[in-house]
């Protein structure tokens, strides 16, 4: 069994934070996959399912993002589970948005959710860290993490979550490779599908294929032309 954590912080308030990256993309999982209805336990809601041959329990906290290790050690010793067991998703400032990495343990490079794990069960569980960017100050942080997303956003996080589900079994497997593959086949696709997209404009300025040139006919030898010249006044 895994436990899949996602980050954030409970109610309509906070709902579409870039904060709460987390959460929107466990809803999404647990959507396309089925899962069975959102239950409060663990100091949390939580639904269970199958992720391909995977058992997996999903895991919200709704301690509020500063608390969130007390949710994950509770539900990781009721079931049973390691550190390594334990896959938590949250908001990275670091990475480009739309950009997704995966890494097992590591520092928390000061995620007040992720020092809240690390106090609780320690270092060695897994992330998926989901850019979001950074607004360019460390004094707007705060303000940046806890603002919604912004229109212009919509399309590239649509995809990142579609991938996320996407791969999800295979995440739950273990095989980051293949997962990051999934989620990248969504947010990056191939730009060449194999079939002839609508000419561009540098494509306009390109110099058109010349038909093959009639061969010029061979020059006509004088005899033959005086010839033809006597012939005509007979």
């Amino acid at each position: 069994m895994k436990l899949i954590v996602g980050l954030g912080n409970p109610g309509a308030k906070y709902a579409a934070n870039r904060h709460n990256i987390g959460f929107m993309a466990l809803d999404r999982m647990a959507e396309d996959h089925g899962f069975i209805p959102w239950k409060t336990r663990f100091q949390s809601l939580s639904a269970e399912g199958r992720l391909g041959d995977t058992r997996v329990t999903l895991l919200k906290p709704q301690t509020f993002m500063n608390l969130s290790g007390q949710s994950v050690g509770e539900a990781m010793r009721y079931l049973k589970l390691e550190p390594a067991d334990v896959i938590v998703l949250h908001d990275e400032l670091d990475l480009a948005p739309g950009k997704c990495r995966v890494k097992q343990g590591g520092g928390h490079a000061g995620h007040n959710g992720l020092r809240s794990i690390h106090q609780h069960i320690g270092a060695e569980y897994g992330r998926v860290r989901l850019g979001i960017g950074h607004p360019g100050h460390k004094d707007r942080v705060a303000g940046y993490v806890l603002s919604d997303f912004a229109k212009a956003d919509q399309d590239w996080l649509d995809d990142l979550m579609r991938g996320i589900s996407d791969g999800a079994a295979a995440l739950a497997a273990g095989d980051g490779s293949r997962f990051q593959n999934a989620v990248a086949a969504r947010v990056n696709p191939a730009r060449n599908s194999g079939t002839e997209g609508p000419a561009t404009a540098q494509d306009s300025l390109a110099p058109r294929a010349q038909r093959p040139e009639r061969p010029a006919p061979a020059p006509t030898a004088f005899a033959d032309k005086l010839k033809s010249l006597t012939d005509r006044f007979k």
